[in-house]
């Protein structure tokens, strides 16, 4: 029987320092700055992958 996995966009929160590149790119504003982090609205997120090569230090990813 097939299982049914649903992908997560992810932010490594000790990578990430804040710059706002994926902010940017995003095209459903999922993403957020708190503080010095980007925060994702899963919800709001279409895994459409815009945002992870503007990362500069690779702290986006979707598992």
């Amino acid at each position: 029987m097939a299982q049914d996995f649903q992908s997560t966009f992810v932010v490594n929160e000790k990578l990430c320092y804040g710059c706002g590149a994926c902010i940017a790119l995003c095209p459903t504003n999922a993403l957020e700055l708190v503080g010095r982090l980007a925060i994702v609205t899963q919800d709001d997120c279409t895994k459409c992958n815009h945002c992870i090569p503007s990362c500069p230090v690779f702290a986006l990813s979707i598992i």
